[in-house]
């Protein structure tokens, strides 16, 4: 799925610089700029992270709204109906995300509640970037924040002996976690116009310890390397 998402940004690349090149030579005069045009910056995103990212709640919204969006701006739909439709079809979105959610990931949602999350480090990036490198620690659980800001969280070098969480929270925000070569990775996500990136090939160990993402993005993400 990640290599198609690839391949649809790629096109995507493609036939803006075709168009761009057209309009340039003077060729042909194609307005990009038709009405609704920006609803495009939502749409696209969203339709390759259907393909791309683990979490497809979030996306599969962004691109409803965004569809909704550009047929209002080009007159099919009465901004009128969708503003007095607007908080039914939220209720009824989280409602999908939540029942769809809780049936996916019910194993890793009571995994996490069991394992104890108190006094977990705390690491912030807002408005601001944050680094954070650990090496030779006991790492167990942390909690990431990058509101308007970044987060890069390396903790490669550190011993892994148990089962460990990072909750993280994206708002506007980036967030990396470099992870050691010896635990297994699964992740819960929460996204709107977001989502978590899991970059880390490899073959699932019962017998390695676990770290359990717990993401929540919002126009931001999350980059597990």
């Amino acid at each position: 799925m990640k290599k198609f998402g690839n391949l649809l940004w790629g096109i995507v690349f493609i036939i803006v610089g075709i168009i761009w090149g057209i309009n340039s030579l003077g060729i042909a005069s194609i307005n990009v700029f038709f009405n609704g045009w920006w609803t495009l910056f939502i749409i696209i995103p969203c339709f390759i992270g259907i393909f791309k990212e683990r979490e497809k709640m979030g996306n599969f919204i962004g691109l409803v709204i965004g569809i909704i969006l550009l047929l209002c701006c080009r007159g099919i739909l009465s901004f009128n109906m969708i503003l007095k439709l607007a908080l039914p079809l939220i209720l009824v979105f989280i409602g999908i995300n939540i029942i769809f959610k809780d049936f996916i990931s019910g194993k890793i949602n009571q995994r996490i509640k069991e394992l104890n999350t108190d006094g977990m480090e705390e690491y912030c990036g807002t408005f601001s970037e944050q680094k954070v490198t650990l090496r030779d620690n006991e790492f167990k659980n942390a909690k990431l924040d990058a509101v308007f800001g970044s987060v890069k969280f390396d903790f490669s070098n550190c011993n892994i002996s148990e089962d460990g969480v990072i909750k993280t929270s994206a708002i506007f925000g980036g967030i990396t976690i470099i992870v050691p070569s010896n635990v297994n990775i699964k992740i819960k996500s929460t996204s709107i116009f977001g989502g978590v990136s899991n970059k880390i090939e490899r073959v699932r160990d019962n017998k390695l310890p676990t770290i359990y993402v717990d993401a929540l993005c919002l126009f931001g993400g999350v980059d597990i390397r």
